[in-house]
């Protein structure tokens, strides 16, 4: 275990050397790179901090409205058919927008039911199988600066929904 220890707790050390060698050996100024990917790499937070502030106020409006209440209780006779918990259902819908807010709604699920119960797996499997898709794509797609997303969002909706079936499918069998 110790060796383990040492090992990681080198790696990203020897990749930086690594890269400050390959920068000698090709003969390029290593830190003035760095610099001006770090000034780059501020520019586009710059550029995200709208984006993420109206993500974040939009699972706020969602949480404090009601709205989330709304859609988990027009959902539940489709949750019912897939045998899925009524309480992931918040889960499910908040992870679209932010994991941090889907994680806090899966530890009170934790706390409810269980990290080992059928609702605590669901939560935890589904967390684990997909991605917060609209901050995902407002981060990715500001960053590349791409302005047409036709295709995109429905074809991450149906990657996501696919991971959410599959994730159901797992807690189901885990449990049973």
């Amino acid at each position: 275990m110790n060796m383990l220890t040492t090992i990681s707790n080198s790696i990203i050390p020897m990749v930086i050397f690594a890269v400050v060698l390959y920068g000698c050996i090709k003969k390029t100024n290593v830190y003035e790179d760095f610099i001006d990917g770090a000034f780059d790499g501020m520019k586009i937070v710059v550029e995200l901090v709208p984006t993420l502030i109206g993500l974040f106020v939009a699972v706020r409006i969602l949480n404090d409205s009601g709205a989330l209440g709304l859609i988990t209780t027009a959902l539940k006779p489709i949750a019912s058919l897939i045998h899925t918990p009524d309480c992931v259902i918040p889960v499910i819908i908040t992870k679209l927008f932010s994991s941090g807010s889907a994680t806090s709604l899966m530890l009170n699920i934790f706390n409810d039911y269980g990290p080992d119960s059928r609702e605590g797996l669901t939560a935890a499997i589904i967390l684990s199988c997909t991605e917060s898709l609209f901050y995902t794509m407002s981060v990715y797609l500001m960053a590349a600066k791409v302005r047409k997303s036709r295709y995109i969002i429905p074809c991450a909706l149906l990657s996501l929904g696919a991971g959410i079936v599959v994730s159901i499918l797992l807690a189901n069998m885990l449990v049973s």
